[in-house]
């Protein structure tokens, strides 16, 4: 009777071991690392000077900006209009959205497609503050574009600030 209990205790053994050292084997390499929360953003300035900047991921482009210490502009930051919580539905959200279009960016290349669609308070502040010309399907506010993982390597393209200044 002993070696009966024996024999299927070493079998047990067995198979938990090897179902162990299969779920070793498929485990990641190493803990999470803020390398994984960060992104590498080109910026290229009015006069045609590059830059590259990390950037981490749920920040806007313009606190990115401000970080590095790209000037932009005054932001233009309002509560939301909306939110798009599925497919069917968006659910109006009341704020007033982007309030001016002093941080005027382009957003061209890598994961620029992956931003947030522009919203009607957004393209029509881009209108207002902007002259038709200078407004192009890639044009957005630095405020309004949320980092994501697949902007890496994205470039920003700044045009020449409006004047903010003036008393």
């Amino acid at each position: 009777m002993l070696r009966i209990i024996s024999k299927r205790a070493v079998t047990q053994i067995r198979i938990s071991s090897r179902a162990l050292s299969s779920a070793v084997a498929q485990a990641p390499a190493g803990p999470p690392s803020v390398l994984d929360s960060i992104v590498n953003l080109n910026f290229v300035d009015p006069s045609g000077a590059r830059r590259q900047v990390p950037g981490y991921i749920g920040k806007t482009i313009y606190e990115t900006c401000e970080m590095h210490g790209i000037d932009l502009g005054p932001a233009s930051c309002g509560a939301p209009v909306e939110a798009v919580r599925s497919d069917t539905w968006t659910e109006p959200l009341y704020g007033e959205g982007p309030t001016s279009g002093y941080d005027h960016i382009l957003l061209v290349g890598k994961g620029a497609d992956t931003a947030r669609p522009i919203t009607h308070a957004e393209k029509k502040v881009l209108m207002q503050y902007w002259d038709e010309d200078e407004v192009f399907p890639e044009s957005r506010l630095a405020t309004e574009v949320s980092i994501t993982k697949e902007m890496d390597g994205m470039t920003v393209y700044v045009p020449d600030r409006i004047i903010d200044d003036i008393p």
